[in-house]
């Protein structure tokens, strides 16, 4: 990187959740001015556990509840941001299923006010998460992103709603947006253990058999933090300095999708862990999830020059190494 960062004033929504602990820990050590907006401050987080190994980081963390306009109003007022870092979601397809009001509540108003917000603040840059979700499913794979979003289920349709919304602010109001569609993410300080990684993981360190809620043959796109991290801040950068149009959608992935059952064994090999085996719970797919999902990242490549640069072996150990760490400091 290079001193873009510097001094920017930056703003992150759900700073500190999984994604967006990592994208402020990055942002602080290239030395932007960072506010985090947080609803909650759950037990576990990796900003918290990253915070503590940061001398008199400058990040001003401010709970708040993006659904409310004028409580994040106040706050971009107050803040000025250079740029917007969109984060902020109810992540899990699981709760989504479940009750999906408060899902589309948080993903689709949530996002709508931010980016009336950032028009009213008038924002140099916003990027907004969406997901590879948002495609639905299609017989036709990779995704691409002139693919159609097909999205039937709620958390699938929410990021559709926010991926358009974003478009809409960009064309309309000419506010300077990018949204990023990112494959499965994983990495060091996901306490979201519904996820597959990070669950299985946890499993294999208590020495259980890691659990598979499906049959174990789905298909998909596992990318690791750092190349997300990279991406983000290259993406933020390109569209702050006029680089690329607003509006744009971009696949963040690897490209190489592999099965459940696949990437679990995976993780034991590299765990070394020899008298554990899988437990597949189901011999039938789950209703409600994408049965094949993988991205193509051309666009990213010929338009920003990103590339993913971690194997799927590499990020999964570098994982796996935090965890067993996290998990013997928590024992002691």
């Amino acid at each position: 990187m290079s001193n873009f960062w510097k001094g920017k004033r930056v703003l992150v929504t759900g700073a500190n959740g999984f994604l967006g602990s990592h994208l402020s820990i990055a942002l602080l050590k290239e030395g932007a001015s960072i506010t985090g907006i947080i609803k909650e401050e759950p037990k576990d987080s990796f900003l918290k556990i990253a915070l503590k190994e940061i001398k008199n980081p400058e990040i001003n963390l401010i709970k708040s509840d993006i659904v409310n306009f004028n409580s994040a109003l106040n706050i971009f007022k107050k803040q000025r941001p250079d740029i917007c870092l969109h984060v902020a979601a109810q992540p899990i397809v699981g709760i989504a299923n479940k009750s999906p009001l408060p899902t589309f509540e948080a993903n689709i108003k949530g996002t709508w006010n931010i980016l009336e917000i950032a028009r009213i603040c008038s924002t140099k840059a916003v990027v907004v998460a969406s997901s590879d979700k948002a495609y639905g499913e299609h017989k036709k794979l990779p995704y691409r992103e002139d693919a159609s979003l097909q999205a039937l289920h709620p958390y699938d349709s929410s990021k559709a709603c926010t991926d358009i919304l974003t478009r809409c602010y960009a064309h309309t109001y000419g506010l300077n947006t990018a949204v990023t569609r990112c494959a499965n993410i994983y990495g060091s300080g996901d306490f979201n253990f519904s996820r597959i990684i990070p669950d299985t993981m946890r499993s294999i360190l208590l020495n259980k058999n890691p659990v598979i809620r499906s049959d174990g043959t789905p298909l998909r796109d596992y990318i690791f933090i750092e190349d997300v991290i990279n991406a983000y801040l290259l993406l933020a950068r390109k569209l702050y300095e006029g680089k690329i149009p607003a509006g744009e959608a971009f696949n963040f992935g690897t490209g190489k999708p592999i099965s459940v059952l696949s990437l679990v064994n995976k993780i034991l090999s590299i765990s070394k862990i020899r008298n554990l085996r899988p437990e597949i719970l189901s011999k039938k797919k789950i209703k409600g999830e994408i049965d094949r999902q993988y991205l193509s990242s051309s666009k990213a490549k010929r338009m920003l020059g990103w590339r993913c640069q971690s194997s799927l072996g590499r990020g999964l150990k570098k994982t796996f190494a935090w965890y067993f760490n996290h998990l013997q400091c928590q024992s002691r």
